[in-house]
């Protein structure tokens, strides 16, 4: 990126268009009702009943980017969900940014809970409410409005825009990665910028820099073909839910521990100014935990809440299955019971390292009497990211534009599973630019996202690439005029 310079820590951006804002003021109806539109779209890829309405939900971004008049774009097949590409490129010596959102969604469960039926979405006291309106539908259509809001008012935009819009983020972006391979040279960019985080508690705004990587995982135990009268055979068999529950008491100590061997060999620790800077954001556990509804915290002995869900690998039970479920008695010994366990990954931890060291272990633990298998349903990688290349440079000045404070450096729990693949397979530097709040119920009932952020943050988006074209620009007359001097 010749052109583009900025110093780190200047916060230099450019003023705000107000041509911009009387647009977004004017369509700031249509614009909301286009954001229910989509959100009632149930695009949940996890679910093989709904793959007709993924499909559905990537033909409607399609028609919008054709609508607002980005070319070449198209519905792309993989092996399993649909990715969306379109591109505009109409500006010579100005950056190419590739944006990366997904518009897949989790399933609803347990609906019971939500205020209203998921993809029927409101908008109520400044909340967007309905499922994908923070993960990620929220997200990838405010960047839909802001590329909109530059074309419909300019014409065009000033600088190159590749969008990448996935369809399996929320089950490991299993068949993204084959497609990126095979579309490598349309995704040239100078930098990638993913809106699929969000802003630190309190709401204060922030760029993520660090993603832990996920290896997530099925624990089937098994004993007779069919479950067994506890009273005719108990004593005399291994029950395989007795098992699983001594298997996964096995996985952790009381301290948080994981006592695989082997699993922390290839964690690079945090360094001292790691933690002190952690240490440093304005986290209130109390407050936390309150938010939460928990009786305690459990981080693990000798860190701190905030590091555990940053920079130290976890492992979590995420569901636990088997024998009878009903109301009442039945008295049986269930013919196989099941677990579904995920490890959070940090630098430098390798997912298939770990899978064989995770289910070395499970098989070590299983008592003779059942048949264990262990199978690995996905994995990502764990990613860093460097604040100081010229577009995270400009990420964070816009963001202090428009939210009037410095925002904040966080190191994020979650996992985005495309990140690793960007840098691995298209060499491009990240930029982990979200909008939501932190308390957004991502993955649970009643999801929202505050609409003031994402209003902020389609603004935030606008200014983000009248800056990167700026800095461009004047890239290109700084050199033009020492050429001249030279001369």
């Amino acid at each position: 990126m010749p052109a583009m310079e900025r110093e780190a820590g200047t916060a230099a951006v450019t003023a705000f268009d107000p041509g911009i804002e009387a647009h977004l003021g004017r369509t700031a109806e249509a614009r909301q009702a286009s954001y229910l539109e989509f959100l009632r779209i149930p695009s949940i890829s996890a679910l093989p009943e709904h793959a007709p309405d993924i499909r559905r939900a990537a033909q409607w971004i399609l028609d919008e980017l054709t609508r607002i008049g980005f070319e070449h774009a198209e519905v792309g097949e993989t092996a399993g969900h649909p990715v969306v590409y379109a591109d505009w490129l109409h500006a010579p010596g100005a950056p190419t940014i590739l944006v990366y959102c997904h518009y897949d969604v989790q399933p609803v469960d347990p609906i019971g809970q939500w205020e209203t039926a998921p993809f029927e979405p409101f908008i109520r006291d400044g909340r967007v409410v309905g499922r994908g309106a923070a993960d990620d539908k929220g997200q990838l259509h405010l960047h839909l409005k802001a590329a909109e809001a530059l074309l419909a008012t300019r014409g065009r935009l000033p600088l190159n825009l590749r969008f990448l819009f996935e369809g399996e983020e929320e089950i490991t972006s299993a068949s993204l990665g084959p497609w990126l391979a095979a579309n490598l040279a349309r995704l040239s960019a100078d930098a990638v910028i993913i809106s699929d985080t969000g802003f630190f508690e309190g709401n204060l705004p922030a760029l993520t820099v660090a993603l832990r990587g996920n290896l997530y995982t099925q624990i089937d135990v098994v004993g007779s073909p069919v479950d067994l009268h506890s009273g005719g055979f108990g004593g005399a068999v291994e029950n395989p839910a007795n098992a699983l529950a001594h298997i996964v008491a096995g996985l952790k100590d009381r301290d948080g521990h994981i006592t695989i061997p082997g699993f922390y060999d290839d964690v690079v620790e945090p360094t001292a100014q790691e933690r002190f800077e952690i240490s440093c954001l304005p986290f209130d556990e109390a407050a936390y935990r309150a938010e939460i509804g928990v009786r305690a915290l459990a981080p693990e002995r000798g860190w701190t809440a905030l590091e555990c869900t940053a920079v130290r690998p976890t492992l979590d039970v995420n569901g636990l299955w088997g024998g009878f479920q009903g109301d009442g008695q039945k008295t049986i010994i269930p013919a196989a019971a099941h677990a579904k366990v995920s490890c959070r990954l940090v630098p430098n931890q390798d997912p298939d390292t770990v899978f064989e060291r995770f289910r070395d272990h499970v098989q070590r633990l299983a008592p003779p009497g059942v048949l264990v298998e262990v199978t690995k349903l996905g994995e990502a990688r764990p990613v860093r990211t460097d604040t100081a290349h010229p577009v995270a440079q400009a990420a964070l000045a816009v963001l202090e534009a428009e939210f009037g404070r410095a925002p904040l450096l966080i190191r994020s729990g979650g996992t985005i599973g495309v990140a690793s693949m960007f840098v691995e397979q298209l060499g491009l530097p990240l930029v982990m630019l979200g909008f939501t709040n932190p308390d957004d119920n991502a993955h649970a009932p009643n999801e929202f996202m505050l609409l003031e952020n994402y209003e902020r943050g389609l603004r935030t988006v606008c200014r983000l690439w009248d800056d990167l074209g700026a800095m461009a620009r004047d890239g290109a007359a700084a050199t033009t005029a020492g050429t001249a001097v030279r001369g």
